[in-house]
């Protein structure tokens, strides 16, 4: 299990950058570095569950996923099924005079053979957590 904060700062106005950490459906044109595949299963209002493959560094994950979305807020990340049932992530948007501050919590559970190996800790999963963010703040400044 590997629990880490981040934050981030984009100099876009909130709602701008919301639309896109929480564009679910176009991860895979928008980063197919981090997403090669993107599946979706259902959409009811602000909830979706999306099949994702997801490759953080050396670590790949398949996975099930409902995103809840409360808009130019709050973007939540439950992992409904795969080996990382259970894990969290919570991407908060605050506005500020300079832009948006982004606010995440990752709760990332691995089991079985998913497991973190030794040579990938937590300070690397979340360096490599960071560098997706970086990445959809650089699409933030290029769209806007």
């Amino acid at each position: 299990m590997a629990k880490f904060s981040l934050e981030k700062i984009v100099h876009v106005k909130r709602e701008d950058v919301f639309k896109i950490f929480s564009n679910y459906e176009n991860y895979q044109q928008l980063v197919p570095q981090y997403f090669p595949s993107i599946r979706i299963r259902s959409v009811r209002g602000n909830i979706a569950v999306v099949e994702e493959h997801l490759i953080l560094g050396d670590l790949e994950l398949l996975l099930m996923a409902k995103h809840v979305a409360k808009p130019s807020v709050l973007h939540e990340v439950y992992v409904i099924g795969g080996k990382s049932r259970g894990s969290y992530i919570r991407q908060e948007f605050i506005e500020i005079p300079e832009g948006t501050k982004i606010l995440v919590d990752v709760d990332l559970k691995l089991t079985g053979t998913m497991k973190i190996p030794k040579l990938l800790g937590k300070s690397k999963l979340s360096e490599n957590y960071a560098n997706l963010m970086d990445d959809f703040a650089k699409i933030c400044d290029e769209l806007v």
